[in-house]
């Protein structure tokens, strides 16, 4: 019968050889007992591959399909004669070869045209119909439809959908079965559950419809349920229950409330702001399992659950540097394939007081930058973002400060379970003399802290190339005070291959801990004296920048302090996604 008959061959088991020479198989229990091994065939069949007939063969390891070629008309020899045979492979029993000359005007497979696809790339199977447009379930069988992930360019996924028609409802479901089987047992680290956390107000409200329209879809096709969060408002979506962040603190609230250990990992729809209020959200709230005593000088556990990012801001710096691109549907499909990347966290701590955990902070220049742009939160992002480097760039001033740091050995202890042994950790962190300690100072343009490349499209080599996001290290660069001209020309080479570090006014440093003391105190005042302070009342407080040094966190706008301890902690987080060297997407900011 054709590919898309009633009748067809069925899973691997007994065999037997029919008078027309066609191959029949049956599902033995005897056989499904044993265990097999990654190449040993699991079903054999025939379905429509591309409108084309075709064998097909699952293995625990690939999906092989060869298209089934009728006899030459002239009986070539190509098409014919003794040598052509039809393989079929049972178990651990040696190849049989079944003489098909001369029987119909059968099919007979060619050799030379099989394709496959590897199970570990498959991440969603499902049962083919044709619906009617008022049809919710049910419908004509139409075959299966496999779900493939897939690799364009560099660092883009995308899913590909592979079908394979066969009308049988029978054997489609034994198919379906033994594919959605080896899924689930194969592929642990796969999620099933998810926590998503979705920030409506990143880039133009663009949140929401970046995951309904580009994520959604791709979990749904993977069986993941969600739990999608709001706040205030609670009502639910179909099978979803559904929150929103609205201001700073609320992701963490929607992480104390929630019972974490139900879930196989965290999802946050944003910008840099979104994923690192929701990663400091996610370590605190580990510590506080842990009992760890945050205001004072601890080890901090390492995060209970991945967290995936999906870049939906104006700013995606840490999506960049996990994924090598800003494209939602590849941060959704690293998520569904379980690509783990653990990553280093720093702890922002004053007066041994925990402030904040994240991964990157900017003092002089790329504060001032934030602040200004919170400020103009009504301007799309491009021009907001041009506009505050512009207008920094026109009022440069250098920052008055004392700088002290521990040079990095690149010393992190991981044991055989593949958890950090905190007692060898301290007994490091204790040999670390005061006489290592270095300390400048001066006047500085700029000074960055960065635990991660900070890979993005503005700088494709990445802020800070010489570190990686799961070293150990940190890197300190520090730019010293300079005229205007030579800082632009500094800032122009992140966007392209040349070195920017080489001129004389930037040292930069591998570093484990650093010290930053402002030379003036300050404090932070109320945005409601800036007259042409204009924009929604729910977005981060603006900071009026006179008399004040602000700090650049992950996005962020920390909250002015003198003196600040900033430390690196290896390997504290798991992400979604792997490491990369450089981002796909390259663009050049046009107001430099």
């Amino acid at each position: 019968m054709s590919a898309g008959g009633r009748q067809t061959v069925a899973p691997l088991g007994t065999c037997e050889t029919g008078g027309s020479g066609r191959v029949r198989s049956a599902p033995s229990p005897e056989r499904g007992a044993e265990v097999r091994g990654p190449e040993d065939p699991i079903c054999r069949g025939i379905f429509q591959v591309e409108k084309r007939s075709c064998d097909v063969v699952l293995t625990s390891s690939r999906l092989t399909w060869t298209p089934i070629e009728p006899e030459s008309p002239t009986g070539s020899a190509t098409h014919r004669g003794i040598g052509r045979t039809l393989m079929m492979t049972r178990g651990t029993e040696q190849d049989k070869r079944l003489n098909c000359d001369g029987e119909d005007d059968d099919k007979v497979v060619s050799q030379h045209k099989m394709e496959f696809v590897e199970l570990k790339e498959v991440f969603g199977v499902k049962m083919k119909r044709r619906r009617s447009a008022r049809q919710q379930k049910g419908g004509t069988l139409l075959g299966i439809a496999i779900f493939v992930c897939i690799k364009k360019g560099q660092n883009k996924l995308k899913n590909r959908a592979i079908h394979l028609s066969n009308l049988s409802e029978d054997y489609c479901n034994v198919w379906f079965k033994y594919m959605k089987d080896i899924l689930n047992e194969h592929f642990p680290n796969r999620p099933k559950y998810l926590k998503v956390v979705i920030n409506p107000y990143s880039h133009r409200m663009e949140a929401k419809q970046v995951y309904y329209e580009q994520v959604a879809p791709l979990f749904k096709l993977a069986d993941i349920k969600t739990d999608i969060s709001t706040l205030p408002y609670v009502h639910t979506d179909g099978n979803h229950k559904f929150k929103v962040t609205e201001h700073e603190g609320h992701a963490f609230s929607v992480l104390m409330e929630c019972d974490i250990q139900e879930f196989d990992g965290l999802v946050c729809v944003g910008g840099d702001g979104t994923a690192s209020e929701v990663a400091h959200g996610l370590l605190l709230r580990a510590q506080i399992d842990a009992g760890r005593d945050i205001d004072s000088n601890f080890t901090p556990v390492r995060a209970p659950l991945p967290l995936g990012i999906i870049p939906a801001g104006s700013t995606n710096i840490l999506a960049f540097s996990v994924h090598g691109i800003k494209h939602p549907g590849t941060a959704a499909m690293h998520i569904i394939m379980g690509n783990f990347q653990k990553v280093d966290v720093c702890t922002f701590c004053s007066h041994n007081r925990l402030l904040q955990f994240g991964f990157t902070a900017m003092l002089g220049f790329g504060g001032r930058t934030l602040a200004l742009a919170e400020k103009h939160r009504w301007m799309p992002s491009t021009q907001r973002r041009e506009f505050a480097v512009i207008k920094t760039l026109t009022n440069l001033k250098p920052e008055n400060c004392e700088l002290s740091f521990l040079p990095s050995e690149n010393v992190y202890v991981v044991d055989q379970e593949d958890k950090r042994n905190e007692d060898e950790m301290n007994a490091i962190e204790q040999c670390n003399n005061e006489d290592k300690w270095q300390t400048i100072q001066g006047h500085f343009l700029n000074i960055s802290i960065m635990a991660i490349p900070c890979v993005c499209s503005m700088a494709p080599r990445g802020l800070a190339p010489n570190t990686r996001l799961d070293n150990g290290s940190m890197s300190l660069i520090v730019v010293q005070n300079c005229s205007r001209a030579d800082f632009i020309k500094h800032l122009k080479r992140y966007g392209n291959l040349t070195n920017q570090f080489d001129f004389p006014f930037v040292q930069t440093y591998t570093v484990q801990e650093v010290k930053i003391r402002t030379g003036t105190k300050h404090r932070w005042t109320d945005t409601t004296s800036d007259k042409n302070a204009d924009f929604h009342s729910s977005h981060s407080s603006v900071i009026s920048l006179k008399e004040n040094s602000p700090w650049n966190v992950d996005g962020n706008l920390l909250e002015g302090t003198s003196e600040i301890n900033i430390k690196i902690h290896s390997q504290l987080i798991t992400l979604y996604g792997r490491n990369i060297e450089e981002c796909d997407d390259t663009v050049k900011c046009s107001c430099l």
